[in-house]
């Protein structure tokens, strides 16, 4: 340990010395090979943690289980694999690589083991500091039945100790001219969920969903939620929820001759994140909708994800999207589903 200190203090000492600026928070982490980095600890996530330094002009990422030493003094959200969440400073205990000393703000000090830690995202005392957002469009066109589809997609988050707030939007839009014969679809989709974190991996939910689906005649399907759920499995290599509850489901079709429906339903969702695999980032999630209140209807709403990372927060995702009804209306298919390639940035 008195080797960790000596070395910090020498590569502090050569800041000082070349005259350039520090970061006025200096947070640090000795890895197990022996080499320190100082800067300023941004997050750790899909556990990689990520450090800005003043002697690089890109920022360092490294494996959080490679990590034998942590120093932060900026505050961050903290969450670990038994659930456990905080909002604090963290200072690795001296003599045991194993334990952090972890300064809640509210709650004070906690002694965590470091490969328990899961998360962490650098925050001010301000809104901006804890939101995370994703860009991502594509275009593709076809020569042969002159066919051009464009895709959108953007998917913003907020994190505290107590709650997490998610908002997605995804657009399609496809136009066709074959024999001068213009055909158009179209397919948008999007959601507002929030988690209220209730103890340790439990949390309720509540959302609104929306679908708009030319393949399901559906001018607007609404669907607001409420339930409770569970981080069955988290961990830095991956995380399994399960989630169940209750729905109000309405919908307006864009044929005037159908009539509005509106139905009660029951809802269990399964969650899995597999990110333990180098560049790769999987995600799938399926739920399934037992209707209250028509007897025998059953809706299945399906995902799969897989994004890979480029440097400078770049990214490549090929995104799949499925939506399954039992009891269409007349004239409209029992599934409605879309494949997506597009490129984007993180924030």
């Amino acid at each position: 340990m008195r080797l960790r200190f000596t070395v910090l203090a020498m590569l502090l000492g050569l800041f000082l010395l070349s005259g350039k600026p520090l970061i006025a928070q200096i947070d640090s982490l000795i890895m197990n090979t022996g080499e320190a980095l100082v800067g300023e600890v941004k997050e750790l996530r899909q556990g990689v943690v990520t450090i800005e330094t003043d002697y690089s002009d890109s920022d360092f990422k490294v494996e959080w289980d490679k990590v034998n030493y942590i120093h932060t003094e900026r505050n961050y959200i903290i969450s670990t694999s038994n659930g456990d969440r905080y909002h604090g400073t963290l200072i690795s205990l001296e003599g045991d690589a194993t334990k952090v000393i972890v300064n809640d703000l509210e709650h004070g000090p906690s002694t965590v083991n470091i490969i328990d830690i899961v998360h962490l995202k650098s925050v001010d005392n301000n809104f901006l500091s804890r939101i995370d957002l994703l860009m991502s469009v594509g275009y593709t066109l076809t020569k042969a039945n002159e066919s051009h589809q464009l895709s959108a997609r953007i998917n913003a988050g907020y994190l505290s100790n107590k709650i997490a707030v998610d908002l997605y939007f995804s657009a399609v839009r496809s136009i066709q001219k074959p024999d001068s014969i213009t055909i158009s679809t179209k397919r948008t989709e999007g959601g507002l969920g929030f988690r209220f974190f209730i103890y340790q991996d439990w949390f309720a939910l509540a959302g609104v969903e929306f679908l708009q689906s030319s393949e399901q005649k559906l001018n607007l399907r609404s669907l607001t939620k409420a339930g409770i759920g569970n981080y069955i499995l988290n961990t830095n290599r991956m995380y399994f929820v399960l989630a169940g509850g209750a729905a109000w489901n309405y919908e307006d079709y864009n044929d005037i001759t159908i009539e509005d429906r509106s139905s009660a339903e029951l809802f269990a969702a399964i969650e899995y994140n597999i990110f333990d695999i180098g560049d790769l980032d999987l995600k799938t999630s399926i739920v399934g909708y037992p209707s209250l209140t028509e007897s025998g209807r059953f809706r299945t709403d399906y995902s799969f994800d897989l994004k890979y990372e480029f440097p400078l927060d770049f990214f490549i995702n090929l995104g799949f999207t499925l939506n399954y009804d039992n009891m269409p209306v007349e004239g409209a298919t029992t599934t409605d589903y879309v494949l997506q390639t597009t490129f984007g940035w993180e924030l």
